[in-house]
């Protein structure tokens, strides 16, 4: 059986125990590029197994939310070495989530006011973005309608993933995950509801609708290796307006078989019911384990007991912690030692400076 805060091996890296930061997006780089207040808040967290970071916009036209910091340009990369170097003085390891928003985007946020682009051109239904309202302020938006991409374009949004894993390890980072989850872009090649293209990346099959996917895993590979690159996924989750679909189980297992070939450092599920969406089914995780033979992580409403049920039942290998972190950044210890946890003030969590950031406590004992 394994133990929540026992080490474990992720490719070629040591984790000192088996919990992950998971990735959060907290809109504190106003101008894109990570500053001296994010390696700061990373380098609190650093007890973490492994940090995963908020998703990392791959291109300009990537973005969906403001004051997020991308990979895609020289401060940028100089930005998060700062990072990385204080994640590693303090005895972590960090991996970056590359992210593209696909049509979960608004022209206010896309250069010179664009439409966003996407696998089709259907508008996320009853979704919002976080970009320049009405009254010219940074706050939640409906999402733009998108144009569907090219097949020339698709390629080159798959080199633009593949560049960002390289500027991610010149920049320190010790691997990347996919941002493949949660409704974005590689989700929207994926869902058989929302891709209806005509090309080689149409949903007439699942190996086609799989192929943006595998593309860009094996793009990354080819730069950085398998054993630095991860991917996040969310099997039955409905977020930005996924639909749950018939095949949905036939088609992870696919991409689980697919994934397994090739090597992962980890493969990263969200659950999204903590999110007010569709749960992973209790018989998928063992399923999918039939089939992915590596590292599986899994986030969404985690807790201590549930964490050490699913690593006694053999389901999961890493748990992912996301809000727990942000009040405590001494998280580890806390779940170690039983202490009591902080609840995050909610209204911080997005944009502002240190409070609600950089400022919450470690357990004291007095």
């Amino acid at each position: 059986m394994n133990s929540l805060f026992e080490p474990c091996r992720v490719g070629a890296l040591t984790l000192r125990n088996r919990i992950a930061m998971a990735p959060m997006t907290r809109a504190r780089a106003p101008d894109g590029v990570a500053n001296d207040l994010t390696a700061l808040y990373y380098s609190q967290r650093a007890s973490a197994g492994l940090i995963i970071t908020e998703g990392t916009p791959i291109s300009r036209s990537a973005e969906g939310f403001l004051a997020i910091p991308g990979i895609y340009t020289s401060p940028q990369i100089n930005g998060w070495r700062k990072v990385t170097q204080a994640v590693h003085d303090a005895g972590g390891v960090i991996f970056t989530q590359l992210w593209h928003v696909g049509r979960v985007s608004h022209v206010s946020i896309q250069p010179d006011g664009i439409a966003p682009v996407s696998s089709t051109s259907q508008i996320a239904r009853n979704s919002q973005a976080w970009g320049m309202t009405e009254r010219g302020e940074p706050g939640p938006v409906d999402v733009s309608k998108p144009r569907a991409l090219s097949t020339h374009e698709v390629k080159e949004v798959i080199r633009d993933f593949a560049k960002a894993a390289e500027n991610s390890i010149d920049a320190g980072f010790d691997g990347i995950e996919l941002h493949g989850a949660n409704g974005y872009l590689i989700e929207q090649f994926l869902n058989p509801l929302v891709n209806d293209r005509t090309d080689e990346y149409r949903s007439d099959t699942i190996e086609n609708r799989s192929r943006f996917l595998l593309e860009v895993v094996d793009s990354v590979i080819d730069r950085i290796g398998a054993q630095r690159t991860a991917i996040r996924l969310s099997p039955f989750g409905g977020l930005f307006d996924m639909g749950l679909y018939e095949d949905v189980e036939e088609t992870y297992l696919y991409v689980a078989d697919q994934l397994s070939k090739r090597g992962l450092a980890y493969v990263h599920f969200m659950d999204q019911l903590s999110r007010g969406s569709s749960p992973i089914p209790g018989d998928f995780l063992k399923k999918f384990r039939s089939h992915y033979h590596g590292m599986l992580v899994l986030a969404g409403g985690m807790t201590k007991e549930r964490a050490e049920q699913f690593l006694r039942d053999g389901l999961i290998d890493i748990a992912a912690f996301g809000e727990p972190f942000i009040a405590n950044p001494d998280l580890v210890e806390r779940l170690e030692n039983n202490w009591p946890l902080l609840k995050p003030d909610r209204a911080l969590s997005y944009g502002g400076g240190a409070s609600g950031y950089t400022d919450y406590p470690n357990y004291s004992i007095i």
